[in-house]
């Protein structure tokens, strides 16, 4: 004799739509993920920082922004070697990015200081404090022209 099969009852169409949602909803998570992501590691290689008597524009990721170049506390500027000066090394990730080689955003030094990174190269490392209540971390592609451009717009009338 032949088994006899009987499939599932089907289940009820709101329990369907729960499940539906839940995975739509997931999915939206992940595409929203992964295009932060590809933003971010695009923005590792293509940050720019444009220097204008009026303002620094940092253009980047979702961090980027344009500070007035009077909020910038020009005398304090310097290249930072880590080694030697430990105290301006990222200690927590505070609202930014953390990738292999590309810090991105807001974060503490371990001296305590708020900072706003943007920090590819440690090599090519600078500090910019600011009048905001926040210093800036940045590796420019030319640090030494950077914080000459930088002293050049303080003098200027």
């Amino acid at each position: 004799m032949e088994p006899k099969v009987f499939a599932i009852a089907p289940a009820s169409g709101s329990s369907l739509g729960w499940m539906w949602g839940i995975i739509v909803l997931l999915a939206l998570m992940l595409v929203g993920t992964v295009a932060v992501m590809g933003w971010s590691l695009y923005a590792a290689r293509h940050a720019t920082f444009s220097l204008s008597p009026e303002s620094l524009r940092i253009s980047a990721d979702i961090y980027g922004r344009t500070i007035r170049t009077s909020a910038l506390v020009v005398e304090g500027a310097r290249r930072v070697d880590f080694g030697a000066a430990p105290e301006f090394l990222p200690k927590w990730r505070t609202n930014g990015i953390g990738l292999p080689g590309y810090q991105a955003g807001w974060f503490k030094l371990r001296n305590g200081e708020k900072a706003l990174l943007f920090l590819a190269d440690r090599q090519r490392a600078v500090y910019v404090p600011t009048r905001e209540g926040y210093a800036l971390l940045i590796s420019p592609q030319d640090p030494d022209g950077f914080l000459a451009a930088l002293r050049g717009h303080q003098s200027a009338p």
